[in-house]
This record gives structure tokens, C-alpha cells and sequence, in this order.
């Protein structure tokens, strides 16, 4: 994509969600200061949510069923109906079939999707439900490379892929990878991208790839979390978000490998449940 034009992605993507929002203040004086991450036990699928020192809501993902509404639960105000931003990362029913059920619950601010397709019912319904919200005033943008999501109080995320329009490839080639930052700490979300995606992001962003957490790529597949990958990334953290009997054998060896060799730990919503941290800006703790 041309300079110009991704200038022009950013400012809409920024402008429109700091804009946009009407941000509750009783809920803001509760989140002084500190960013909340929290990899929801899901089972067999992704949900990320975060909770912003400006008191913002992001919902990555939403799982592979309703359970996805239990673990809001534990994360939001009982009193809440509102998520500012959901982004979809790519159109696998274990990233999506959960928002559908959270597109219906909650008054959603903005979904930020990847341009690729799905043929799945599952795609089709969400489709269908995000076409509605959007009649009633939830706004829809395209994830693009350069866009900046505009958290408030110096927290934001990035996007780093996909770099272009990708209807018609592999969904998990196109599927958006994020990069959340607050002050010195940041968090990297390589949603299902493949090694192949995850190295060319090496090739464009090489050392500001670095992040304190990282989500482990496709649940911890052996087709992502390459070396190169993962030494720039150099986290603190990773995580597998994953179920325990899934059926493809997740993480890989090859995978728990990689992290063995670099000393970093790594922890797994199969068997620590919902996995939070919390970040000052300057460094960040597991709660």
C-alpha cells in the first residue's frame, strides 16, 4: 500500500475512535493508571480483552461458543452492555462463533475485521449480525497495516498485518495481527498467522516487533511461533490459548520447543484458566 494512502488509514481509524466513543467516567476512575489484558479461557479458540487505563473496551475474538459470555463476565461490571471495539481477527468458527452472541449482548462502538472470506454459515450469520449494528450506528472498518486504534491515556494498538485487501487467501494468512502498547510495555496478538506471515513481519518491523507478552501463533500450531519470529518478538511471556483434548494436538513440540530454547515461559489457558496481566506503562505483572 502506498505511504499515502496508509496516512489516510490511520487518521480515519484514530479519529473516528477518539471521536467517536462516550466514555462512562465512573468506569474510567476504576482503571487509574493501569491496563488490564486478559486471555479468556475459551477453551479451544482465542479471546483476548482489554481493558484500557481510559476505561476502553477491545474484544479480540470471541471463541468457539457462548462460553465466551460466561468469561465476560468475570472481566466487565455486571451493570456493563458496552464494548467499544471488536476485532475479528480472521473467519474460523474458534475465533468468531462467540461474537455473535456478544454483537447480540453488548452495544459494540466499532468492529475492525480483515477484508478475507469466509464460507461458513458461522461467517455468514456474524456477517449478518455486524450488517445490522451497523444500521444502528456501530461503525465497520477494514483492518489494514498502519492503522492506530486509539486507546486514550497513551495506551493503543497497532496493526500489522494484513498490509492489503485479502479477500481470497487462507484466512489464517489474513487474519489481523495486533500489537497492543502502554508506555514501555506492549503485548503482541499474532492472531492464527502462519510462519511465512509472521516472518515477513520480521522483514518489515524486525526489532519493533518486541513485546512483553506474546499470544502464541494458531494456539501454538507447529506452522507458526517460527525462531525468527519469536527472538524479535523476545517476550516476557507467552501463552498458549488452547483446549486441553483439542484435536490437533496443541501446542506442537516444535513449538514448546522453540520457547524451551529461548528461556521463555510459557503459561496455557488449558491449565491456569483465564490468564490476566496488568501493566503501569513501565512493567507488567500476572495476576
Amino acid at each position: 500500500m502506498r505511504a499515502s494512502a496508509r496516512i489516510v488509514g490511520v487518521a480515519t481509524v484514530v479519529l473516528a475512535i477518539t471521536a467517536g466513543g462516550i466514555w462512562c467516567a465512573a468506569i474510567n476512575a476504576d482503571h487509574r493508571g493501569i491496563l488490564t489484558v486478559s486471555f479468556l479461557n475459551v477453551g479451544q479458540g482465542d479471546a483476548i480483552f482489554i481493558q484500557a487505563p481510559s476505561g476502553r473496551s477491545v474484544l479480540i475474538d470471541g471463541g468457539p461458543d457462548t462460553g465466551v459470555l460466561r468469561q465476560l463476565n468475570t472481566v466487565l461490571p455486571w451493570y456493563t452492555r458496552s464494548i467499544d471495539v471488536v476485532i475479528p481477527t480472521h473467519p474460523d468458527a474458534d475465533h468468531i462463533t462467540g461474537l455473535i452472541d456478544v454483537l447480540e449482548r453488548y452495544k459494540v462502538s466499532f468492529v475492525i475485521q480483515s477484508s478475507v472470506l469466509g464460507d461458513t454459515p458461522v461467517w455468514d450469520t456474524l456477517e449478518n449480525e455486524i450488517a445490522a449494528d451497523a444500521k444502528k450506528g456501530t461503525n465497520v472498518i477494514t483492518a489494514m497495516r498502519g492503522q492506530i486504534i486509539d486507546l486514550g491515556s497513551g495506551a493503543f494498538i497497532e496493526i500489522l498485518s494484513p498490509d492489503r485487501n485479502v479477500p481470497n487467501v487462507d484466512t489464517n494468512v489474513g487474519c489481523v495481527v495486533t500489537r497492543l502498547v502502554y508506555g514501555t510495555t506492549s503485548f503482541m496478538f499474532s492472531c492464527d498467522a502462519p510462519q511465512n506471515i509472521e516472518n515477513y513481519l520480521v522483514y518489515l518491523d524486525g526489532k519493533n516487533l518486541h513485546s512483553d507478552v506474546l499470544k502464541a501463533g494458531h494456539h501454538g500450531s507447529a506452522n507458526s511461533s517460527s525462531p525468527p519470529f519469536v527472538g524479535f518478538v523476545d517476550p516476557q511471556y507467552a501463552v498458549y490459548s488452547r483446549g486441553c483434548d483439542n484435536k490437533y494436538g496443541f501446542p506442537a513440540s516444535s513449538t514448546v520447543a522453540t520457547f524451551k530454547q529461548m528461556n521463555i515461559p510459557t503459561l496455557d489457558t488449558c491449565t491456569e484458566g483465564t490468564i490476566t496481566f496488568t501493566s503501569d506503562g513501565q512493567t507488567i505483572s500476572k495476576k
